[in-house]
């Protein structure tokens, strides 16, 4: 039971506050006794002893209008003057039956008189009790604790405002914005901080006052109620304070993310144009020279041009290591900066491959023209000699010996290319020979087999000159121009009896085939007996399309005689040598069982190339352009290729796992092979790959010839078979589809794409979700299926690691349609299912991958309308054999193609399930077309016949699609 004292505080209320206002002050301490004690009844004592009956009639009907608990008495003391006393026993007289009615009213004359109803230890001293009770410490500890709890609100308010700030603030595209905004943010924290710091601080103040007073031990006055209070209101505010912090830390994160970001994106759009810039300049490089001089100018400014490429490609690579940073730091935009680290690694990549492929090939070229000026200008030498040796000096055994001495000292200086022969230069510098340096190395060549000639025939005259003794020639006449002997040979090309030999002296790197008036020649004349024979020089030697189409067979034929003996090596040193017993205490048990794994079926290839392939190809060395039609025999043969690259995977596991066993050691050993097993596993695929590019270079030498279409069919099957085994290692690492996936058929492409997915039909729409984020998805094309998956790096660490796909979606070709443009992206296509209930927006990489996948899709749907009208046709049982409509063209044909209906909308849908009931339906429509068509036929004649013939095939195709 809970005891309230009024003395003066009603009737002062009574006229300064309104009934609600009281009934909210008395509402405070009642609903504090309720949830100390519930069910508690009240008990009022009302101190009038200085009051008139009037304010006590007041008093008392405010309180039965305002107090709202269980008001169990109300003691009320009496006026002590004996005019208000008696007043008030007659007012309460009369108007006692109103206010018991309401409530029970007992009148008190003195203090004592209290005391039979109120324990003393409940009454203050002023009541005549023992009680200590201050209310003015009392209004002061509920002034602070309500002023705390109105601060605590406050603050739940401010923080509420400033977390919608945050949210609604829309980031600008200004790193210095992003700056003044994070700034600003970042004060306006602060300050809130400051202010809860404070509120707590209060709060702990007035927790720490509440304790000491609930210590007292003179204290009667239970405050273990307001302590609570204060202590609920001081664990919101941590709570708030802790999750303010949160939310706000999360915020400045992203601001400083999204600064970071719009920084590196910065960066990276000005290294990208940089590249770009470098990219062009290596573009706009010509490497195409044909001289010494113009070879050295174009290696200057090359490397020039790869010294800044350095320098801008080390600034890209740090570019590139913050972007790894700023991924290792959980970056929300971790997948674009990885995006762009990649797309800056490969401008560098290829940037760099760019430049020293072309700094290769003209430090080959430069090399290629020294060789060919050295040898040029021995050749010039030679022939400088030859002609300066005087006749009248050889009469002598001395000085035969002398002109001899100086020729094969010439020839001990000769260059090394002379040596080499044209074929073996031809093939060491075939990267950067053009016709113009072909047609040179020709002509030099043939200089020098003209220069040795001359030489030989030199060299034995010398010989049998200082063999014998030759008396001395004794010149009579000093002037040569005087004697018709020295006159004819060297200018009338009547003369017979001398010998003249003419080279062509212009200097190196100038184009042959030019006539210069003013060449420099210097022409030989041999006048001895024993040897008269004259060597011409020829300038034409281009080899010919016939002898390069030869070349290459021969390295077809010898590369495909070496691959077959590595088979057989690799067969016989270690599948075979699995079962020697000698070797079987280094093999390990579980090896031996997985032979057919390591080796797959090689055998079965081996045994392809080393009966069939081989000896076909060896019956086409004299007829190059058979062999085309040589691969197109056996093309389905090379199938088993693609069952020994899907068993790949498995076979470098299980080589990692016991690449250090000392059996394959021993064998390797015993073959005197410089690499090892895992290089020769790789044969096939190499070879596969090898067939192409010799095929290609048939094809560039056979233009116009018999037998090229079946070379570019050989080509064409050679990089279908590629496609074909790239795409089934793909599929066999699908996983997690529950079906057997054979019966999709076979794969006809793969590849990764942008998918963004909008269901706009059922429970989960999804529709507004489709402008957002997309998902990387990579997809399998197969003749009944589209399968979506999505990449995951698995099966190994570092470089070892290959892609798995975990399957997502499987859509039945049955129920597929495709819209081929999407607005606003012309890399994007739509795939829709079901009548579009499922909508996937696809963005390929590239436009030329949206229209192969595109082409394939019509062909597939396409297919698929004709199975159905073949089907249609069946079930008619079609006798008049007439088409049903005029041909299509070929824009309708292909837009037929895309599917086998027309929705409301505009758009194809795919075709009806054969089983549904809007099949069942078709095919009764097919058959009252074809009756009614019948009778028509016998009802009317000629040329109303044709015409509504037309009609019924024109409607009949609208109602079949």
């Amino acid at each position: 039971m809970c005891l309230f004292m009024f003395a003066y505080f009603v009737s002062v209320c009574s006229k300064t506050i309104n009934s609600q206002s009281l009934h909210r002050l008395i509402q405070m301490p009642i609903t504090a006794c309720r949830t100390r004690q519930p069910g508690v009844k009240f008990i009022i004592i009302l101190d009038r002893r200085l009051d008139t009956w009037a304010s006590i009639k007041t008093a008392l009907a405010r309180i039965a209008a305002s107090f709202p608990g269980n008001l169990h008495l109300v003691l009320v003391l009496r006026p002590t003057s004996f005019f208000h006393r008696t007043v008030t026993d007659i007012g309460f007289r009369f108007s006692q039956e109103d206010f018991m009615l309401k409530m029970p009213v007992v009148m008190l004359s003195s203090v004592t008189d209290l005391l039979r109803y109120i324990d003393e230890n409940q009454l203050t001293s002023e009541f005549g009790g023992t009680l200590d009770y201050c209310h003015s410490d009392w209004i002061v500890l509920r002034t602070a604790i309500e002023s705390f709890a109105v601060t605590v609100k406050d603050i739940a308010q401010m923080l509420q405002g400033f977390g919608t700030e945050l949210a609604e603030t829309e980031l600008p595209e200004e790193a210095k914005a992003i700056e003044c905004l994070l700034e600003l943010h970042t004060d306006k924290y602060r300050k809130l901080k400051d202010a809860i710091r404070s509120v707590s601080k209060e709060g702990r103040h007035l927790l720490s006052s509440l304790e000491t007073t609930a210590k007292e031990d003179d204290s009667q006055w239970d405050v273990k109620l307001d302590w609570e209070t204060v202590q609920r209101l001081l664990a919101q505010l941590r709570d708030m304070e802790s999750a303010f912090d949160g939310f706000f830390e999360k915020h400045h994160l992203k601001l400083h993310q999204y600064l970071q970001l719009l920084r590196y994106e910065q960066s990276f759009q000005e290294m990208e144009l940089c590249l770009e810039h470098l990219t062009a300049q290596e573009r706009e490089l010509c490497i195409s020279a044909n001289s010494l001089a113009e070879t050295e100018q174009a290696l200057k400014r090359l490397n020039n041009l790869e010294s800044n490429a350095q320098e801008v490609t080390a600034r890209a690579q740090i570019i590139i290591l913050h972007g790894h940073q700023l991924s290792a730091g959980h970056h929300y935009a971790m997948a674009l900066i990885m995006q762009r680290c990649n797309e800056l690694r490969h401008y560098c990549d290829t940037l760099t491959a760019a430049l020293k492929s072309k700094h290769t090939r003209l430090l080959q070229t430069h090399q290629m023209l020294l060789c060919l000026g050295q040898a040029q200008t021995w050749c010039d030498d030679a022939a400088y000699l030859l002609a300066n040796q005087l006749v009248d000096k050889f009469q002598s055994k001395e000085g035969a010996q002398a002109a001899l001495r100086d020729i094969e000292k010439l020839l001990e200086g000769a260059p090394s290319m002379l040596s080499s022969g044209l074929d073996i230069v031809t093939a060491e510098y075939e990267a950067v020979i053009t016709p113009h340096f072909q047609a040179q190395i020709g002509k030099m060549f043939e200089k020098h087999a003209a220069v040795q000639q001359m030489i030989q025939n030199r060299q034995a005259c010398l010989r049998k000159l200082a063999d014998k003794h030759i008396r001395p020639v004794q010149l009579v006449a000093p002037r040569p121009e005087n004697t018709p002997r020295s006159k004819s040979p060297l200018f009338s090309p009547k003369h017979g009896d001398g010998l003249k030999f003419t080279f062509d002296l212009s200097l190196p790197g100038k184009r042959a085939s030019r006539k210069v008036p003013n060449s420099r020649k210097i022409e030989v004349m041999h006048d001895y007996q024993e040897s008269r024979s004259c060597v011409s020089y020829s300038l034409d030697g281009d080899d010919s399309p016939d002898l390069l189409k030869r070349h290459v067979m021969r390295e077809l034929i010898e590369t495909e005689r070496i691959y077959v003996e590595e088979l057989l090596s690799v067969l016989l040193g270690y599948r075979a040598e699995m079962d020697n017993p000698a070797l079987s205490g280094v093999l390990p048990p579980i090896l031996r069982s997985k032979r057919d794994i390591l080796f797959g079926n090689m055998p079965e290839i081996y045994n392809f190339h080393s009966r069939v392939f081989l000896q076909d190809l060896e019956g086409c060395l004299e007829a190059p352009e058979a062999v085309g039609a040589c691969f197109l025999e056996r093309k389905e043969s090379f199938q088993m290729y693609e069952s020994y690259c899907q068993n790949k995977l498995r076979s470098e596991a299980l080589w990692r796992q016991f690449s250090d066993c000392s059996f394959f050691l021993e064998c390797q050993k015993k073959l005197e092979h410089k690499l090892g097993l895992d290089s020769y596993l790789l044969k096939p695929i190499q070879r596969l790959t090898k067939y192409q590019l010799l095929l290609k270079e048939l094809i560039k030498y056979s233009t116009d010839c018999e037998g090229t279409s079946e070379l570019q069919g050989a080509l064409a099957a050679m990089l279908d078979l590629l496609k074909s085994v790239n795409d089934s290692m793909h599929q066999i690492a699908i996983t997690g589809y529950e079906g057997d996936i054979c019966e999709l058929g076979r794969v006809l492409m793969q590849g990764s794409f942008s998918v963004w997915i909008s269901h706009k039909k059922g429970p989960t729409r999804m529709k507004e979700m489709a402008r957002f984020k997309p998902m990387q998805r990579h997809l399998f094309l197969y003749e009944r299926a589209l399968l979506l998956c999505k990449r995951r790096e698995e099966h190994g660490d570092g470089c070892d690691k290959t892609p798995s796909y975990s399957f997502k979606h499987c859509l039945k070709m049955t129920a597929v349609g495709i819209t081929e443009n999407v607005k606003g992206d012309v890399k994007k296509f739509e795939i829709w299912y079901s009548g579009r209930e499922e909508v996937y927006v696809v963005q390929a990489p590239t436009v030329e991958v949206k229209m192969a996948w595109l082409n394939e899709l019509r062909r597939i749907l396409t297919n698929q309308q004709k199975m159905l009208r073949d089907e249609a046709y069946q079930h008619g049982h079609i006798v008049d054999h007439m088409p049903l409509s005029p041909p299509l063209s070929e824009s309708k044909q292909q837009r037929a193609s895309v599917s086998s209906e027309e929705t409301e909308s505009g758009r194809s849908s795919p075709d009806p399930q054969p089983h549904s009931p809007k099949h069942q339906h078709n095919r009764r429509t097919v058959q009252v077309y074809f009756d009614l068509k019948k009778q028509v036929h016998r009802g009317l004649q000629g040329k109303k016949v044709h015409l509504l013939r037309l009609a019924f095939d024109s409607t009949f195709l609208l109602i079949s699609q």
